[in-house]
């Protein structure tokens, strides 16, 4: 049953990609120049009289918008507080921010941290090179790294709401 579900759920989320990005984008944006040349630009006649048809309107709203469009983007991304936003909130609901994804990450790297660590800490005592306040926070680290080597989640993940 378990795995039904997470096949639907995998359609879902492909499905939504699919509709969200190519489809409702292309047809919006067939719609907005049709919709902008019926309802404003017939209705002007000296605009319309500079583009006299639909399909140079269309290629020189075409023109200015994708550059616009990229411009705007790139704005979004590098330059305003609202990327740098939603990028804190996926953090904050990622739950992979607080433990170790499958695979090599938990299948290798997690154990031979653990390991180097282990073996590090006891080549440290050999040489009596640990403080008394360096013992518990090597202990404290080796036991998170325990925890996420064996699938656990460390820190405190954003409860759902």
């Amino acid at each position: 049953m378990t795995s039904k579900l997470g096949f639907a759920a995998r359609l879902w989320y492909y499905f939504r990609i699919g509709y969200a990005t190519y489809l409702t984008f292309i047809l919006g944006a067939l719609n907005t120049l049709v919709v902008v040349w019926y309802l404003a630009i017939r209705e002007v006649p000296a605009i319309e009289n500079f583009f006299g048809h639909f399909v140079p309107f269309a290629i020189v709203t075409t023109l200015v918008g994708v550059p616009s469009g990229v411009i705007i983007g790139w704005v979004h991304l590098k330059r305003s507080l609202a990327y740098s936003s939603e990028q804190d909130i996926t953090a904050e609901a990622n739950p992979y921010f607080y433990k170790l994804p499958p695979g090599y990450n938990r299948e290798a790297f997690a154990p031979l941290y653990l390991e180097l660590l282990v073996e590090l800490n006891r080549l440290l005592d050999a040489h009596n090179l640990l403080t008394d306040e360096d013992r518990p926070r090597i202990e404290t680290i080796r036991r998170k790294l325990q925890v996420l080597a064996d699938g656990g989640i460390v820190g405190t993940p954003r409860k759902k709401m």
